[in-house]
């Protein structure tokens, strides 16, 4: 990795706003390169500067924000000039290869922008302090009320499941898979966290009640578009038991056989549709996969697949 991209990162990562893949190419750079580490002093003594002459908003104000900023993109039209400033900002800063300094300019910009908020939040009394409280009623989850999944976990041999969510404190909701509540919680963690680790454990409760519409649907929309295969693997699993009966969901296998990034997944996909013989979209989709896919074990499959299935009429 060259120096200059991890110092156009530097504040990035001090920020946390790094995925975790390049947050461990910069954490892997910077232990061998006495240079990049010396940068990374230096915007950290920045950053307790800056901190202490401009209020930072505190983690769930973030957290609450980006997930309004993701679910009012995903109501407007995609594809726009809008889309691609906003949704990947990443990837335009380093396009236009950004100097440390421009980028501490526009991370003041929007500290500032943030200081409104955050005094009128601490003004209200509240200390900002995150606090757990144990939640077991059945009151419906407002989705505009959750800034963050915290964490999922279910007590092993049973169906009860755990969950830590931020509103303004962090809370935790208990109760059976059949609570509508811990739904609600389980269906919002599956598509808008942005922790990939409480997404896969949020699909791999789900899928223990594949049979719920709503379910379905949330385990298509993570193997159409989760960034982590690992979740996108749960989500085949979880679809697994209904590839024969739905054609929804036997499509949206297809769709994730032919343009899945993962190999692996692409191969779970296939074993999944193998039963499929006398399907005609299955059969066109293998037909085009054994003459023409880049992947040798998926080519070679897909021709053993269509050499054991009966001609058709």
């Amino acid at each position: 990795m060259k120096c200059d991209w991890v110092r156009q990162n530097i504040l990035f990562y001090v920020y946390n706003e790094l995925e975790d893949d390049a947050r461990y190419e910069v954490e892997q750079h910077l232990a061998r390169c006495p240079e990049c580490a010396t940068e990374l002093k230096a915007a950290r003594k920045f950053h307790a500067t800056l901190s202490e002459t401009v209020a930072e908003p505190t983690p769930n104000l973030l957290a609450a924000s980006r997930m309004r900023l993701q679910e009012a993109l995903e109501t407007t039209r995609q594809g726009g000039l809008w889309h691609r400033l906003v949704l990947e900002p990443a990837t335009w800063l380093r396009q236009i290869k950004m100097s440390p300094a421009l980028a501490a300019v526009i991370f003041i910009i929007g500290f500032g922008g943030g200081i409104g908020a955050t005094y009128n939040f601490l003004a209200s009394g509240r200390t900002g302090e995150v606090a757990v409280v144990n939640r077991t009623d059945t009151t419906p989850v407002e989705a505009s009320s959750i800034a963050g999944i915290r964490s999922v976990t279910q007590e092993p041999g049973s169906n009860q499941v755990s969950i830590k969510y931020d509103t303004v404190l962090t809370q935790e909701a208990q109760g059976s898979l059949n609570d509508q509540r811990i739904q609600q919680l389980l269906l919002f963690a599956a598509r808008n966290n942005y922790n990939s680790g409480v997404r896969m454990d949020s699909v791999d409760v789900l899928t223990q009640a594949p049979n719920d519409a709503n379910v379905q649907e949330a385990l298509l929309y993570a193997l159409q578009n989760d960034s982590n295969p690992g979740v996108r693997l749960k989500a085949l699993d979880g679809l697994s038991g209904f590839v024969k009966q739905d054609p929804q969901v036997r499509d949206g296998i297809l769709r994730a056989l032919i343009g899945d990034a993962n190999s692996g997944v692409r191969m779970q996909a296939l074993r999944l549709v193998e039963p499929m013989k006398t399907d005609s979209n299955v059969r066109s989709v293998l037909t085009k996969l054994s003459q023409t896919d880049q992947n040798v074990s998926i080519r070679s499959q897909a021709r053993a697949m269509l050499a054991q299935m009966p001609e058709m009429d």
